[in-house]
Formats: C-alpha cells, sequence, structure tokens
C-alpha cells in the first residue's frame, strides 16, 4: 500500500482528522485533503499519480512558428552564414515586425537537436577589449589564404573597419607583394576616405623594419598621408583579431560555395559575400546591426598627423638614446640632435631633405623639426 492509500484510509477509516494524519505522515494538510477528495469523487483511481504538466502555457510558440525557425536555421546553415539564436531573432523581426526572445528560440533549437553541447568557454568578462570609437579611427588589414578547385594556393587581403567592421576591400590575388598591398589601400581610401590610422601584423608587405631596417611602399604612403601606421607585437595575433575573425566568419562561407575554378571566380564570391556580410548580416557586436548601418551612423575620423608632402626625403628608422639625444651624418660630418631625456628609447623615423631634418615617431606623431647647423656638432633643443 503506498503513501496515498495509507492517508486516505487514516481519515476515512480511522476516522482521525487532516492535520494530525498530515503531522504523522509528514505531509502537508493540502494534500490530504485533496487525495480524499479524489477518493471520494474517483474511488482507488483517483489516487494514482498525475502529470504535472500543466494544462496550458501561455508562453510557448505555436509549432508553426517553431517550424519557422527551424527553416531559417537550415537556410543560414547551407549558406555558411552564422545562425545564432539572435541571428534567427533578427531575421523573424524583418519579417513579422516581432521575434521570441533569443532564450526562447535556442529551447527550439535544442529541442530539435540542431544545438551541440559546447565545454565551459573563458568569461567574457576576462577579456581586455577595444573597439575604435569612430569609423575610420582605425582600419585593420591582414593577409590570408584559400584554395582553387585545383587546389592552387591564392592569397586574399581583407581590409575592415575597426568601428563598424565594415569589409572595406576583399581582393584575391596569387601573390601580394608590398606595391599590391599599397595599390589596393590607396584604391580602398580613394572610396571610403582617408582613415586616422592603420593597423596590421609584422608581414613584409606591410614592414621593412625587421627585414631592411627601411619602409615599404604603404609605410611611406601613410606617413605622407599623415596616417598613423600600428603594428600588433610579434607572434601576437589577438591584436588583429577583428580582421583575424572575419577570416573565419569569410571562409566558413566560401566553404559552402562551389569551388572556385579561376581567381576571377572566387573574387565574384568574395564580392558577393562582402555585399551580403556589409548590408544583410546582422553583426553581434554591433547590437545585431549590419555593418554599413554602424558605418554611416557617426561621423568619420581623419588622419591627424602631418601629411609629407615632399617625396625627396631621405629616411631612416633610429632609437633615441639613453640621453635623450640622436646622431645623423650630413657630409661624411656626424652631428648629435638634442630631443630630450623623456623620449629615451622611443622608436622614430628621421626624414631628412639637405639640411632639412623632421624628426616623428613611427606613428607619425611629430617629436621635433629643425634646419641642421653643419658648423656644430650637437644641435640642442630650442629654447620656450
Amino acid at each position: 500500500m503506498g503513501m496515498p492509500e495509507l492517508v486516505v484510509a487514516a481519515v476515512l477509516e480511522q476516522g482521525r482528522s487532516n492535520s494530525e494524519v498530515a503531522r504523522d505522515y509528514g505531509v502537508s494538510r493540502r494534500w490530504v485533503i485533496t487525495l480524499v477528495q479524489r477518493f471520494e469523487a474517483e474511488g482507488p483511481v483517483g489516487l494514482q499519480a498525475r502529470s504535472r504538466r500543466p494544462r496550458r502555457s501561455p508562453t510557448r510558440i505555436p509549432d508553426q512558428l517553431a517550424d519557422e525557425i527551424i527553416g531559417i536555421r537550415k537556410d543560414l546553415d547551407h549558406g555558411g552564414h552564422e545562425a545564432g539564436p539572435a541571428t534567427i531573432a533578427y531575421h523573424l523581426e524583418r519579417r513579422h515586425g516581432h521575434s521570441p526572445a533569443p532564450s526562447t528560440i535556442w529551447r527550439v533549437l535544442a529541442q530539435r537537436g540542431f544545438v551541440v553541447p559546447e565545454p565551459h568557454k573563458r568569461p567574457k568578462s576576462s577579456y581586455v577589449r577595444f573597439e575604435a570609437a569612430q569609423p575610420n579611427e582605425r582600419w585593420q588589414s591582414d593577409l590570408t589564404h584559400w584554395s582553387l578547385a585545383d587546389g592552387t594556393d591564392i592569397e586574399i587581403c581583407n581590409w575592415i573597419d575597426d568601428h563598424s567592421r565594415l569589409c572595406l576591400a576583399s581582393t584575391a590575388r596569387t601573390v601580394f607583394n608590398a606595391g599590391d598591398i599599397d595599390a589596393l589601400f590607396c584604391r580602398t581610401a580613394t572610396t571610403w576616405a582617408n582613415p586616422a590610422s592603420v593597423l596590421s601584423d609584422n608581414g613584409a608587405v606591410y614592414t621593412g623594419r625587421y627585414r631592411s631596417n627601411g619602409r615599404v611602399s604603404l609605410e611611406i604612403t601613410l606617413h605622407h598621408r599623415g596616417i598613423a601606421f600600428v603594428h600588433s607585437r610579434p607572434y601576437h595575433p589577438q591584436t588583429c583579431g577583428k580582421v583575424e575573425r572575419f577570416h573565419q566568419t569569410e571562409k566558413n562561407w566560401l566553404a559552402h560555395q562551389p569551388p572556385a575554378a579561376t581567381i576571377a571566380e572566387l573574387q565574384a564570391q568574395l564580392d558577393t559575400f562582402r555585399r551580403y556580410y556589409n548590408d544583410v548580416r546582422p553583426h553581434r557586436a554591433l547590437g545585431r546591426r549590419t555593418p554599413r548601418s554602424a558605418y554611416d551612423a557617426r561621423p568619420k575620423a581623419t588622419p591627424r598627423g602631418q601629411p609629407l608632402n615632399d617625396a625627396h626625403y631621405r629616411v631612416r628608422h633610429d632609437t633615441i638614446d639613453a640621453f635623450g639625444k640622436l646622431t645623423i651624418r650630413y657630409r661624411s660630418r656626424l652631428h648629435h640632435i638634442g630631443i630630450g631625456r623623456r623620449h629615451a628609447g622611443t622608436k622614430v623615423l628621421i626624414l631628412v631633405r639637405d639640411l632639412h631634418v623632421r624628426i616623428t615617431t613611427t606613428n607619425g606623431e611629430p617629436i621635433r623639426e629643425l634646419t641642421l647647423d653643419s658648423t656644430r656638432d650637437y644641435q640642442p633643443q630650442p629654447k620656450t
């Protein structure tokens, strides 16, 4: 005999009160009353366990909407696009003007077997995240690789805006050299205007600092336009994380397309993806706005450095010594230039044209400009 039968027998056969039975059997008085009422109305059948499922669920979405959610998920997956609950909610909002919460969509996906359990990830609070405050405040660029249908390796150069994630350019070539990168930047800047700064890794097409102690074409162009050029720390791709993440999104989409047989076909695919990515695809980091809408929403930053309009400067990389000085040779004679101890250890560019000397940081910020006095060994700092 189970607990319900014991409780009912104690009340109806032994004549004990509901409160006394509830106390002796360690159950609630309300439950005792309910069991007695069920037994009197239905007999022994009324004491059988009943489902606790609610008779109705006002928040449950219709099966038709659940099927639509699954349909959107399949379409996005088939196209190689991001297909999380928030993206599906965005598309439902555009179709109907309203959408269930992403958590509700997640439950539908889980019930239909579309959610794969993942191990716990590093908490977002542990990341130090940077985002430019304005469009064109910083552009990021990097190279990645893709293969044609016959296995030929192709390089893809991507340029994105740090603030809006807008894909400014995505171009395929067999191999990019420094001149190709510079030409692509100039075409991109013609369309989107000059940025305030550019961020890249230390690849040979982006900087000559670690190989020839000189400058590549892009560095010359940026410094002539007053655009700051920042490079990531060697072997630390996280600094260029936005363009690295863009590579993944782009390659995931390409993997769902027919393999391109030629560079022209691959470029056509890249152009199609760039239009979709910029104007259609909602971006999670942008509050589910498109990159284009985020780019158009704020005024654009402009270069803050001093443009170098004379192309006949002799350029040299150097580091200010511990005493705050630099050295420069003019007509076989060595001259010392005072900069100041506060700049000790700073990496600089020295631009020389005859006796005119201009010294800037590697980001294009001016430090000192002077006319060299060839009769003196030491060029003191100007008195303020």
